[in-house]
């Protein structure tokens, strides 16, 4: 938990398969420094326990808990307690699917979605949070935009079984992009097969492209090609992972040559410009330094302490990720060996 809130997690859902993983939430619940969302299914027992644990929402679909009493007596103590709970329909999870118009199947998931709603609502209940979810992105849009338009509840968007780190940002960012440009979404998940901190990361990366967060490190970096007198790559991968701690909100330029360096990247706070050997530390579009290309890095990370000093906040390059003498990044002061990212 601590390493998701330091990524920039917001709030941890906790899936509750048994009794024992309903035991165990009293002690998650106390221990964690994020909100926890209970994960719910099957047994209206369960969800009992996590009100009992005191969780901050219970993610709960009442139509797929037979016992009816038991749903009754779930949404009773969620509405004394003041829990909400998260309708979460996922394509995938429809019967009897069958391949067909984009419509048609965006429109089951909402109908599904407004029939498990229906429930709460005929319960006196509306503290709800919606989601309906799907791994065909076009499904997947359509769905939320329906669903925008039939309830007044907040959405939580995100894009199932979504991939690995690459393929799996990629398919999120295109589903999710375009739904919160069109103002819709109150809360997101990137569903990755990763560290749990890696979707927290990419989440960011997408509000923060949209302009809906400013948060830490936002790294502009162009292309390599041959007018690059230094090894970008390299050098803006050392970068990313180097400052990806920042305690600020700061945009930093990694630029391989004169060209694209402090006049295409003047907006930037702080970057470099690579030359023969050697590239200049710039802030905003102004040449404040020259260093030999070995250490680009350590002037950057000095001129970036000057502009945290001068706004008042503690120098950051002492609790910088390290590089190893295998050139690979050993964990900073925040990040436990064994379980950085």
């Amino acid at each position: 938990m601590e390493l998701l809130q330091e990524a920039g997690c917001e709030i941890a859902r906790v899936a509750v398969p048994d009794k024992r993983g309903g035991e165990a939430l009293k002690e998650i619940v106390r221990r964690s420094i994020l909100p926890i969302v209970a994960d719910i299914h099957f047994d209206y027992r369960l969800a009992l326990m996590a009100l009992d644990a005191k969780v901050h929402k219970l993610r709960l679909n009442p139509g797929n808990i037979h016992n009816k009493d038991g749903v009754r007596e779930v949404v009773k103590r969620a509405r004394e307690q003041g829990t909400p709970i998260r309708i979460g329909v996922n394509h995938g999870s429809i019967g009897d699917r069958q391949p067909g118009d984009i419509r048609d199947e965006s429109q089951r998931m909402v109908d599904l979605a407004l029939s498990e709603i229906r429930i709460l609502e005929d319960l006196d209940f509306d503290n709800i949070v919606v989601s309906v979810k799907a791994f065909e992105v076009p499904v997947m849009i359509a769905a939320y935009r329906r669903l925008a338009k039939a309830v007044p509840y907040p959405l939580h968007l995100g894009v199932t079984e979504a991939g690995t780190a690459l393929s799996g940002s990629i398919r999120s960012a295109a589903g999710m992009s375009v739904l919160l440009y069109e103002g819709i979404g109150d809360t997101i998940r990137v569903s990755l097969s990763e560290d749990p901190v890696v979707e927290v990361k990419a989440a960011f990366d997408l509000l923060k492209s949209l302009g809906l967060r400013d948060q830490g490190l936002t790294l502009v970096a162009c292309p390599s090609c041959g007018r690059a007198d230094i090894d970008l790559i390299p050098l803006a991968k050392v970068a990313e992972e180097r400052l990806r701690a920042l305690p600020v909100p700061m945009k930093v330029a990694v630029m391989g040559c004169e060209v694209n360096g402090p006049g295409e990247a003047k907006d930037a706070d702080v970057g470099i410009a690579g030359g023969v050997g050697k590239g200049a530390i710039f802030r905003k579009g102004k040449v404040v330094g020259t260093f030999p290309e070995d250490q680009l890095m350590d002037g950057l990370l000095a001129e970036i302490d000057k502009i945290l000093v001068e706004n008042g906040k503690e120098p950051y390059s002492q609790k910088a990720p390290k590089l190893s003498h295998e050139g690979q990044l050993t964990p900073g002061r925040s990040v436990p060996a064994g379980q950085r990212t």
